[in-house]
């Protein structure tokens, strides 16, 4: 009965820290069945993009160009289920 108790008071906890250290580290977690997904946020203080994580190019087609303090951090990915094939025509 004593472990379930601590279980049950460990899982919200730690739940809470790694909201906290997904929020501190700029990280948006995504999971579903069939992957779970870190990928890079934009920082709120950059001094280049100021949170906006870019900023338009100009010209005849204005692009939006990716700052580097989230654009070059890795994605890390981990794949659980394989996505399953389309049987089916798409119309």
């Amino acid at each position: 009965m004593r472990t379930a108790l601590l279980l049950a008071a460990a899982v919200p906890a730690s739940v809470g820290v790694a909201t906290f250290v997904l929020k501190a580290a700029r990280w948006q977690l995504h999971v579903d069945r069939h992957r779970i997904e870190l990928l890079p946020q934009p920082r709120r203080h950059c001094p280049h993009c100021h949170g906006a994580g870019g900023w338009w190019v100009g010209g005849a087609f204005p692009e939006m160009e990716a700052c580097g303090c989230w654009s070059d951090r890795r994605e890390l990915r981990i794949r659980l289920l394989p996505i399953p094939a389309w049987d089916e025509p798409p119309f």
